[in-house]
């Protein structure tokens, strides 16, 4: 029936706004408030983290075989080189920086042992799970539940939170322009009772924080459902089919040369690209753990953001490049304007796309997003107790209206 005279549109609306709210008020508040522990993820650890940079000298790094072998010996002792027993990668992120071996741990998962580059001395091995970001990640990305329960979890929450977002901007729109209209709409009156500012915190906070909260939310489902960056590519590219995120490329095993080369195969890639990057930007070798693995070369020219990320593949045979297929595996600027967009979409939902104040505006957003969940339920404990008031009152009056009368 309608109410007030609203017409069914807004009832519904206003209804789905008020249920999916509730069931979804927790949901987002721990996304929202892990996203703005995060936003400043990288500034904060280069201050509590002195271990990531080392002098600049100059002399040259020590190549990818040399640092993987003195992590080795330092981690694993004479258990390396065993199966499960081996460093994975090396990464060289600029200059001032320390070198990381990576490799993962059947007993403490995803390890980290950072490196002085020039003289190898190791500098801070760490568990990845055991760090205090690491562990925000996991709670931003999956409720701190198992993977497969807590990604299908914060997904769907997240897909409600850009419906109520939604239905919100349709319960906020001024009926009509008048002053006191615009006013209630755009401005907080913090002079007023506790029940009008936290209505205008979630009204008008929550208007202003629209396009952004939108974008994180839009941006944030894209890691969730395969079918979200596919739509995204499609719309961009009019209609073309999105290439794969990931893939996998093979070495040629059948054209092994008989004269083996002097150095590891990963130190000529290493060498070959740190001469063609002009050693600047953050390069990672990722070695060739089988026969017919690729060796595996990741360069990125700019520090703070990912979206220009360029990964190549070499047979670890002959050094020959081999083409890869999917969206980094050529650089930024040769990619279509929807490879472009898909690539930059980590970016523009943590906000580095736009620098420290991109992040600024991210983590504001990210604050207002988690207290919209805390002031809506305000307002409807508040609506609930005030009709239980209502129709107790009615209650009595209706007897001793009923005496007077007789």
């Amino acid at each position: 029936m309608k109410k007030r005279g609203k017409s069914i549109f807004r009832i519904v609306n206003d209804w789905l706004h008020l249920w999916l709210g509730l069931v979804s008020g927790i949901i987002v508040f721990i996304v929202s408030i892990t996203g703005c522990i995060y936003a400043f993820q990288k500034e904060i650890s280069s201050v509590t983290q002195p271990y990531q940079f080392v002098p600049v000298e100059e002399k040259p790094y020590l190549p990818p075989s040399e640092l993987k072998h003195l992590a080795e010996l330092h981690q694993l002792g004479d258990k390396a080189g065993k199966p499960g027993k081996v460093i994975n990668a090396i990464q060289y992120p600029g200059k001032g920086k320390a070198a990381i071996a990576t490799y993962r741990d059947k007993k403490t998962g995803y390890m980290m042992v950072y490196l002085n580059p020039y003289s190898g001395s190791v500098l801070k091995a760490k568990a990845l799970e055991k760090d205090f970001f690491r562990i925000i990640l996991i709670g931003h990305y999956n409720l701190w539940l198992p993977r497969e329960i807590g990604q299908q979890v914060v997904c769907w929450g997240t897909g409600i939170f850009v419906v109520l977002l939604i239905t919100g901007l349709i319960m906020w729109w001024p009926k009509n322009l008048r002053k006191a209209n615009v006013n209630k709409s755009f401005k907080i009156k913090w002079k007023a009772s506790f029940k009008r500012v936290n209505y205008d915190l979630h009204n008008v906070l929550g208007f202003y924080a629209l396009t952004g909260a939108l974008i994180i939310g839009i941006t944030g489902l894209y890691f969730g459902f395969k079918w979200v960056p596919k739509t995204i590519y499609w719309v961009a590219s009019g209609g073309k089919q999105m290439p794969e995120r990931r893939g996998t490329v093979f070495s040629d095993t059948t054209h092994i040369p008989v004269q083996t080369a002097l150095y590891s195969p990963e130190d000529n890639v290493w060498a070959n690209m740190r001469r063609e990057y002009k050693n600047e930007g953050s390069l990672q070798i990722t070695f060739a753990q089988k026969q017919s693995d690729a060796i595996t070369a990741s360069f990125n020219p700019q520090e703070g953001t990912f979206y220009k990320n360029h990964t190549r593949y070499f047979d670890q045979y002959t050094l020959q490049e081999i083409p890869g297929k999917t969206l980094y595996n050529k650089p930024f600027e040769q990619g279509s304007g929807a490879d472009k967009l898909v690539r930059m979409n980590y970016d523009i939902h943590i906000g580095a796309i736009g620098g420290i104040a991109g992040k600024c505006i991210a983590f504001l957003i990210s604050l207002i997003s988690a207290s919209l969940p805390i002031t809506g339920f305000i307002v409807w404990w508040g609506k609930k107790r005030k009709g239980k008031g209502t129709r107790s009152s009615t209650q009595v009056a209706r007897p001793v209206r009923s005496v007077m009368e007789a």
